[in-house]
Formats: structure tokens, sequence, C-alpha cells
């Protein structure tokens, strides 16, 4: 199409399933151009029905990848209603089965700073599908077979139409996919005021407890307050992360991602430090002895802050387009939340981090049920277990706290408990900082308590650990 030799500004080939559009542009001269296949349509007196709308708006940017133009060059629309000529590997849906693209001339348009608009209209109700805009990318494949890809490309979907905001030339289309499960509409904006209200009163509430000890006359110096510390520092850092991730999805792309590492950064260190919370637990009450480790705060330090980031620099090697914005589905899939995180397409990283989540959970309360099964083999008195039943009932809910056992509710998002698992688990792990808070405080001083009332019922603290327990309860 680009030798083609036509008279006129434009040359047009229109049928109800392939359109094809050649513009005469010159560099010089050209603005912005806008098309549609309504205004073509009524142009050669066809009708419009059974047909799909859809449009195409090319910046006045558009030739800044073209390193010293001619006086003249070919804009090529072309519009196929055939989306089995773009068949890849996963037998992908597109809707309506439109298929855009646009070259211009030999030239490859790529970078734009300013993005080609394409519109697709629809009248459908994407209630379990989510939309993303795609173009094709040929030979992607190892076989050689081309391949879906939405680098490049911005998805805003609106009630019966969606746009796309790509920064290059190629053949584009609105890939469907079939959505995780959708929030009912009106239950979004209560659970978004929730998390929201949660993670500030966290945040603070970690941030005053950190401060607290910091400037604390009586601050302890062993390994348990230190990582109680550790612990609120990276579940600040998470809520904090959180509360930011929503308005940043509205911003530049890259400040966005930025932001989903940080949040994604933040979140593996708090479950790694609730796992190390598990581990510490073990080696003061279970193993008790040989349990001497040299330089073991530097140690769990280095797994703490050390083991999360490293896992999210090899993703950032791998593919930096994991992280950025991530959309929250409700009933109305128009009406959707978003906030920087990382994005469908890479399930391999979600299911990752579920696995993570999962192994560390299941080792943390392994190490509760054995602590809870040390204090009833040491209460074994009738008596003695209706004196100190209290005692050991708060001890086993402040760590229940340290260990994250609210975090399982992630587990239980099923059936008639879906709703309800959603709440429960908004409420306590947004507010998990300030359930540590009232733990810890309201002298930090008594930061090691628990750990030091557990060892005191097994039997196992030293001299120097009696004089410091005594010392917390004066």
């Amino acid at each position: 199409m680009v030798d083609i030799n036509f008279p006129n500004e434009n040359f047009t080939i229109v049928h109800r399933e392939i359109q094809a559009l050649i513009f005469r542009i010159k560099p010089t001269t050209f603005k912005e151009l806008k098309i549609s296949n309504e205004m073509l349509m009524q142009r050669h007196n066809l009708s419009m029905k059974g047909q799909s709308q859809h449009s195409m708006r090319f910046p006045p940017t558009l030739l800044q990848s073209a390193k010293s133009p001619p006086e003249e060059m070919r804009l090529i629309c072309i519009y196929l209603k055939r989306s089995c000529l773009f068949q890849d590997g996963k037998n992908s849906s597109l809707l309506n089965d439109d298929i855009l693209g646009a070259t211009l001339g030999n030239t490859r348009v790529t970078n734009l700073s300013e993005p080609v608009e394409i519109r697709f209209w629809h009248n459908y109700t994407l209630d379990n599908s989510s939309v993303t805009c795609v173009f094709w990318e040929a030979g992607a494949e190892t076989d050689g077979q081309g391949n879906w890809s939405h680098e490049g490309c911005h998805t805003i979907s609106q009630e019966g139409m969606v746009l796309c905001q790509c920064n290059h030339l190629t053949y584009f289309a609105i890939l469907l996919q079939t959505a995780p499960i959708a929030v009912e509409e009106a239950l979004l904006a209560p659970l978004t005021y929730l998390t929201i209200i949660g993670c500030s009163i966290s945040s603070l509430a970690c941030l005053i407890t950190i401060f607290l000890y910091i400037f604390s006359r009586k601050k302890l110096h062993d390994s348990t307050t230190k990582i109680h510390m550790n612990l609120l520092g990276a579940l600040f850092f998470l809520n904090a992360a959180f509360l930011v991730s929503e308005p940043q999805a509205s911003v530049k792309a890259w400040m966005c991602a930025a932001t989903a590492v940080f949040l994604h950064y933040s979140l593996l260190c708090s479950l790694t430090w609730m796992a190390i919370e598990g581990f510490h637990l073990y080696m003061l009450v279970i193993r008790v002895y040989r349990s001497y480790i040299s330089r073991y705060l530097l140690k769990l330090c280095s797994v703490g802050w050390g083991l999360p980031g490293l896992a999210v620099m090899i993703i950032l090697l791998i593919n930096r387009d994991v992280y950025g914005t991530h959309a929250v589905y409700s009933s109305s899939s128009y009406r959707n939340s978003t906030m920087c995180w990382i994005t469908h397409p890479y399930r391999i990283v979600h299911t990752l981090n579920l696995i993570y989540f999962g192994g560390i959970i299941l080792f943390n309360m392994t190490i509760l049920i054995m602590v809870v099964q040390r204090l009833r083999k040491l209460r074994a008195n009738p008596q003695q277990q209706e004196r100190n039943s209290l005692k050991d009932a708060m001890t086993v809910l402040g760590l229940m706290c340290l260990l994250g056992a609210a975090w399982a509710l992630a587990f239980t998002s099923f059936g008639v408990f879906t709703i309800p698992q959603i709440f429960l688990f908004t409420v306590l792990n947004s507010l998990q900082g300030k359930y540590l808070k009232m733990e810890l405080l309201p002298d930090v001083s008594m930061t090691a308590a628990s750990h030091l009332m557990l060892r005191e019922a097994t039997g196992h603290l030293s001299s120097h650990e009696k004089d410091a327990l005594r010392g917390s309860r004066m």
C-alpha cells in the first residue's frame, strides 16, 4: 500500500469486514489526525447497522520517530473484523473481534511522547471479564508464532467504551480475560474507607511505638525487643506504601511502578519479619538449649530486609513491566478502583507471593500450636490452670498478633464466607500495627514481657532475665 498511486489526499477501501485508509501527510504541516469508521461509512453512504464503532487519533508528535523525514509520508490505517488472522497460542478472545492497525510508511514508530488514542465502543456488560489494550507482536513466541502484548499501552475502561493509549504504531485490539472475583460495587467504597482508616491508624501506631522505643530511658537491648521494632518498621512501610498506592495510580507511569515496587518489597519484608518472630519464639521457648547463634540479630536483619530486596530485584531484572497499574474489579467493570501493584498479566508473581505467604503462615501457626501445647503441659495442675488461664490467654493473643495469624483469613475467601472474610481481613490486618502498639506499650520496656513470661512458665529463665522480668512488673 505504500507504493499505491492516487491523485487525492487520501485513498480509501471500504468493506464491512475490512477497511483501509491511506493518507498523504507532510511532516512540516502535520498537526493531528482523527478518523472513525462512523465518519467513513457516512461518507460512502453505508449503514452502520451491525457494525461496532471505533476511532483513532494520531497526535502531533507522530513523526518524531522519523529521522530526516521526506517531504511527504503515508499513514496507513487498517480495520479488520477477522481475529483468526491474529491468533496466538493461547486462543485469546478479542472484544468484538475488532483489530485496528496503523503504520507510517516504512518507519518504525515507537516511544511517542504523546500516545496514539484508539477507542473501541461496545454494548456488553463486562461483569466476568477484564479488558486489556494489546498489540500484535509478530514472531514473539519460540515457535515463530505471534503473541498479543500490552507493553506500551494503557487501558481506560468506561461504560460502553474502552480507550487505549499506546506509544507506538502496530495492530491493536482489546483482549478479553477472565477477571478475578469481583467485589460488589456497594461494598467497594466502605472497604476502601475502612482500609484507609485502618492503615492510617496502624502506620501512626507503628511510628509512635518506634519513636518511644528509640527515646525510652528504660530501653532494652535484647534481641526480642529489636525484632519487634523491625517488624513494626516493616508494617509502617507497608501501610504507608499502601496508602499512597491508589493516588499514585493516576500520575506518571514510572512513579506508579516505583510505588508498586516499594509496596511489594514492604509486603515481603512484613511477612519475612513475621516468620522471624516465629523462628525467634521457637529458639526461646521450644529449643532453648544450644540456641546461641553468633551475630544473631545481624543475620536476622540480613534475611528480614535483604531477602525481599533480592526477590524484587530479580523480578525487575527479568521484566520491569511486572509493576504498574492494577485494577480492583467491582461488579460493574467500568467502575473499577485502581492502585499501583503487580499488573494482571503476570499471574506467576501473584502465585509466588501466595506460596511464600502460605508457607510463612503455616510455619508460624505450627510454632504457635507448639507453644500452646508447651503451656498446657506446664499447667497440668487444675488449680494452676485456673489461676494462670487469663495470663496464658493474653500471652497467646499477643503471639497471634506478632505471628500474623489474622493473615490466614485469606484462605477462607469462598462461598458464604467471602463477604465476612473480606471485612475481617481488611479490619484486622490494616490495624495490625495498632494491636502491636497495645501489646508493646504503654511502657516500651515491656516489649519483651510476653516472651519472658513464656520462658518463666517453661522454667528456662536465666537470672538476668528474671531481673528484667521483675523490673518490667514494677
